[in-house]
């Protein structure tokens, strides 16, 4: 009898090795992803950098993961090395999306498949499908925010608001911007909101590279020019780094006391400063998109590209990058206030409670 419990032992042993080791090998044949992310000076790319690298590797697949710091060249550089390391896919989200060109076409002719990460590549046939989230829906979200912030629906006004855009190289920016205004704009038309500086339409309202010093510098300048005797009633603000900044100028001429409340003021990326902020009463909203969910969904399009299955998307219409319709999966942002927080951001495991404490 123990000798017979010994050889079964040794038979299970065996199967058991064999089927790790079968793994091993799967997991060895699946090749390396290549994931190209414009900067560590978001938290935001560093958790879609993070959760990209987990799903790949997850799922058998090695990783090249590069961050460009918002360095054109630099991207354009590390992009250029993973096609020539010989990566089977590329997910990118690009600095520029219109400065890729030259390198996916070397992409193409290498058989690579590339999938744009949340902003689109633009002017280039050879970008293959586009994961983001239903941009426009971003800001109609945030405008939704302000009107109820402000109880525009109620009646209430006039109120003062002053409009800040995205970079002018995301074309992200763009699906905020209009879908904010889709919302804003009749509130304006019919003066029940008044942009004291005239400043509207991207051109004029747009922040190069979502950076929070240069909102924050802007700020300073409307509220020196143009609100001297007048009050700023609520701000929108498209990117959570982007009103810390706001807030910054906001508070350094008396908004956030008693007598000076501060603006109903928008955001994006739910990142811990801003919930932190949103906890002290200075920011009213921000819009969560879950990063995991999107890496998620890049995966799922690189595994079925490289099985030669269907690739799944659920939007053909609407992400034209100016040479062609890019197929697209749109997931659904999240707004979030100070009442639902804790439901959406620690009930969904996305954030601990201790980072707040």
């Amino acid at each position: 009898m123990p000798k017979l419990t010994t050889t079964f032992a040794t038979l299970v042993l065996a199967g058991l090795s064999a089927i790790v080791l079968g793994n091993a090998a799967l997991a060895q044949n699946k090749p390396t992803i290549g994931i190209a992310m414009p900067t560590k000076s978001s938290a935001r790319w560093i958790d879609d950098g993070n959760n990209m690298v987990k799903t790949l590797q997850g799922r058998g697949y090695g990783t090249d993961l590069q961050y460009a710091e918002d360095d054109i060249p630099n991207q354009l550089s590390q992009v250029e090395n993973m096609v020539t390391k010989g990566v089977k896919a590329l997910v990118i989200a690009a600095i520029d999306g219109t400065t890729l060109s030259d390198v996916l076409k070397q992409a193409k002719a290498a058989g690579i498949t590339v999938i744009a990460y949340d902003r689109l590549i633009r002017d280039t046939p050879n970008v293959d499908y586009y994961a983001t989230f239903d941009n426009f829906q971003v800001g109609v979200l945030q405008a939704q925010s302000i009107e109820q912030g402000l109880g525009l629906k109620d009646g209430k006004g006039p109120f003062n608001i002053e409009l800040f855009g995205g970079s002018p190289d995301d074309n992200n920016a763009y699906f905020f911007y209009n879908g904010a205004m889709s919302v804003l704009k009749p509130y304006i038309d019919s003066h029940k909101l008044n942009v004291v500086s005239g400043q509207m339409g991207m051109d004029k309202v747009a922040t190069l590279r979502w950076d929070g010093a240069t909102a924050q510098a802007r700020m300073d300048n409307l509220l020196s020019a143009y609100y001297g005797n007048k009050r700023v009633d609520a701000v929108l603000s498209p990117y959570d780094g982007l009103s810390i900044g706001i807030i910054s100028s906001l508070k350094g001429v008396g908004y956030g006391s008693a007598d000076q409340p501060m603006p109903i003021i928008s955001g994006q990326d739910a990142e811990v400063p801003s919930i932190k902020a949103m906890l002290r009463g200075e920011q009213y909203s921000t819009i969560f998109k879950d990063t995991r969910d999107l890496a998620k969904v890049a995966a799922d399009m690189v595994d079925a590209a490289l099985a030669g299955k269907q690739v799944t998307v659920n939007d053909s219409k609407t992400y034209n990058n100016g040479v062609k319709v890019v197929p697209s999966y749109l997931l659904k942002p999240v707004v979030v206030y100070k009442s639902n927080w804790e439901k959406v951001l620690i009930d969904s495991g996305y954030y601990k409670r201790s980072q707040f404490e």
